[in-house]
């Protein structure tokens, strides 16, 4: 068959001409020629199968730096990639789920549902790192909160907000108000700083057996269930929407000059919004919050490694601070982590 032409290519896989542009511009499908006189671009016919692919993909929402991943792997690891996207998808849809069950029930007056109550057993740690003059990471963790904020400007933005949050009484608010008590706490906690004072803050806290789940900025949060670490946070900064575009990749953001540029954060001046997520806790998850001094330098796997073979929560955090500062430590590190277990199992 002849080379197609843009337009015939395009209704022949299903991706529109203007589709088929910017994906050439990414790099994520370039054509097989482009015509020096009129710019026009030409396909070969052996190039429907990886267009089609990505306008399946595309259809059921799959980010353009996650179809890159896929189509420059073989078949089965391909397949392995779509099954890890799809996983976090349903994770992602019945987190949502269950907060839309808690605001219609709060809606209609009905009394929160607990399965049982569930405390955590926990430990965090902050450390000045190797390089940094003054620590403006806070670290916190007691039964019922867990908390990481890397300020900046001053060592005490982050502490104000994690105060603002252990002034939170969940029990007397229940799920349902309990999203917007939060927001507002955090918020009101840095109403009145210097415009050139902020934090980011990423939390957990207990309300039965569901966890409130507070994040702004590029702090992080993970999930370690039946032996599977999931990142359960999204960064708020430019170098995580250009990758989400497909504009950069994992490796290239890691080295980018601007890869600390927070587009979302803590601040009076530009108060940023927290996502806000109540999560349904089980017994023996086990959840890490930390800051970019130990994320940024530290490996997923090695994370891994330390939450699935060190039981103690103590001795878990000080091996995550030592990995960091092993690495280097560039950064202030912040690490909190919690076991879930049942409250009346608690020490």
């Amino acid at each position: 068959m002849a080379e197609l032409t843009i337009g015939a290519f395009a209704r022949a896989c299903g991706l529109s001409a203007k589709a088929l542009r910017l994906y050439d511009e990414l790099e994520l499908l370039r054509p097989d020629r482009v015509d020096r006189v009129s710019g026009y671009r030409y396909y070969r016919p052996e190039q429907l199968e990886p267009a089609r692919l990505v306008a399946h993909l595309r259809r059921i929402g799959v980010p353009l730096a996650r179809i890159r991943r896929v189509l420059e792997l073989p078949p089965d690891l391909a397949a392995d990639e779509l099954t890890a996207y799809w996983r976090q998808v349903l994770a992602e849809t019945t987190a949502r789920q269950e907060l839309v069950t808690h605001l219609v029930d709060h809606l209609r007056g009905r009394p929160p549902v607990l399965t049982g109550a569930l405390t955590l057993r926990c430990a965090a740690r902050s450390d000045l790192g190797r390089v940094r003059e003054r620590n403006d990471d806070t670290a916190y963790a007691d039964a019922g909160l867990l908390a990481v904020a890397d300020g900046y400007g001053s060592p005490s933005a982050g502490g104000a907000a994690i105060a603002a949050l252990r002034a939170v009484d969940p029990a007397a608010l229940g799920p349902g108000g309990l999203l917007n008590a939060l927001d507002q706490a955090v918020r009101e906690s840095v109403a009145d700083t210097p415009e050139d004072i902020g934090t980011t803050l990423t939390a957990l806290l207990a309300c039965g057996d569901q966890l409130a789940l507070v994040h702004i900025g590029d702090s992080r949060a993970y999930l370690l269930r039946e032996g599977e670490l999931f990142r359960i946070t999204h960064d708020h900064t430019l170098v995580q929407t250009m990758v989400d575009e497909g504009r950069l990749t994992p490796a290239e953001a890691a080295s980018h000059p601007q890869r600390t540029l927070l587009l979302r954060a803590l601040t009076s001046t530009a108060p940023g919004k927290p996502d806000l997520t109540l999560l349904t806790a089980r017994a023996g998850d086990r959840y890490l919050l930390c800051s970019d001094g130990l994320s940024a330098v530290v490996r997923e796997e090695h994370l891994h490694t330390v939450l699935s073979t060190v039981a103690d929560p103590e001795r878990a955090v000080q091996q995550l601070v030592d990995l960091a500062n092993r690495a280097g430590g560039p950064d202030n590190i912040a690490c909190a982590l919690a076991d879930v277990i049942p409250g009346e199992a608690a020490p």
